[in-house]
């Protein structure tokens, strides 16, 4: 690769390590052809990016957008994942393809450029969708004003039965 080529990949990579949400590592020695482009077309539909990357080539691009973190990780065959979109996707995908095909290791991520170790990844990646914890929150705020609105018929709905009871004795005693 020539110097004019290693330095627009740089670039390349580090505006992708600047715009995405999520970064995740792997190392996919091991996986065959088909299940990379398996990997590949699952992440493209939630608009992930998944590419191998040159060590060197993504240390230089890591330093020059300041993410200093990553270069442990940085060794061996690695493959970088890229969530624009949703924080979220990536982490659900690569964790179900790794638990499913042993060969797919993740190593690192980066979630809004905060280190994230394997633990971590798998936490995000065990999280209900988007979806689901707003439903959860919704009903979480409606408990509370569902309550206030029965507290605060209560005196309405008594003064009704009290008046009931009143034109009840009035008709009992009329008959």
């Amino acid at each position: 690769m020539k110097r004019a080529e290693k330095e627009a990949q740089v670039q390349i990579l580090k505006e992708k390590l600047s715009a995405a949400q999520t970064v995740i590592l792997a190392d996919y020695r091991g996986l065959t052809v088909e299940e990379m482009t398996e990997l590949r077309k699952k992440l493209r539909e939630t608009g992930t990016e998944f590419r191998v990357v040159k060590n060197t080539l993504a240390r230089l691009a890591a330093k020059e957008a300041k993410i200093d973190e990553l270069d442990p990780y940085l060794t061996g065959p690695v493959a970088m994942a890229f969530g624009v979109d949703d924080p979220v996707a990536p982490a659900k995908i690569l964790h179900t393809f790794a638990r499913d095909h042993k060969n797919l290791e993740l190593k690192a991520g980066l979630l809004e450029k905060k280190l994230l170790d394997v633990k971590e990844i798998e936490a995000l990646a065990t999280l209900p969708s988007r979806e689901v914890l707003l439903t959860r929150l919704a009903a979480a705020m409606m408990g509370p004003l569902r309550n206030l609105g029965f507290v605060l018929s209560a005196p309405i709905r008594n003064m009704a039965y009290v008046l009931d009871a009143v034109r009840e004795k009035q008709q009992a005693q009329e008959a």
